[in-house]
């Protein structure tokens, strides 16, 4: 990775910071009074100290060498490496952690090395987990849509304004 169009970047992120900042200076010096100088603090100083820390940080982020770390971790996956869907699955019964609410395959990352994780036979309720998509078994028919609980769908009494007495 060329460095240099960035680092020119963030150098001149510090420069229009400090030229902000001088504008700000120069135009609240002119002012006797504190209420007017807030407005120069507020449109220019201020823009500038932060373009200033953000240039600063950019440069020595990029002048330090630690890109290539972040980019190389951040990187595309090797082409000989297969895509995970196409990753064996992890044969033998699926399993849960107690209290949860998901079947995992043996191979899941999040059960994997957990002693506490145990058989999913038997339990009832779990979903299939979203990472590890294990082969889960059908559930049957999902049931009939239950009425809605709630002051909408109370039933009201039949004396008020509404009633036909």
């Amino acid at each position: 990775m060329r460095r240099a169009p960035y680092v020119w970047a963030a150098l001149a992120a510090v420069a229009c910071g400090v030229l902000l900042c001088v504008l700000g200076w120069y135009g609240a010096s002119g002012e006797r009074f504190t209420a007017r100088q807030v407005p120069y603090l507020a449109s220019c100083t201020v823009p500038g100290a932060a373009l200033i820390v953000a240039g600063a940080v950019a440069a020595a982020v990029l002048l330090s060498g630690a890109m290539p770390e972040v980019r190389q971790e951040y990187a595309a996956p090797d082409a000989e490496a297969p895509p995970v869907s196409r990753l064996p699955h992890a044969e033998g019964p699926l399993t849960h952690l107690p209290g949860g609410t998901l079947a995992h395959r043996q191979d899941c990352p999040l059960v994997l090395g957990k002693p506490e994780a145990e058989p999913a036979a038997g339990v009832r309720d779990l979903a299939p987990c979203p990472i590890c998509e294990p082969d889960f078994p059908s559930r049957g028919p999902e049931p009939a849509e239950r009425p809605a609980h709630g002051p909408e769908s109370a039933e009201r009494p039949a004396h008020g304004p509404e009633s036909a007495d």
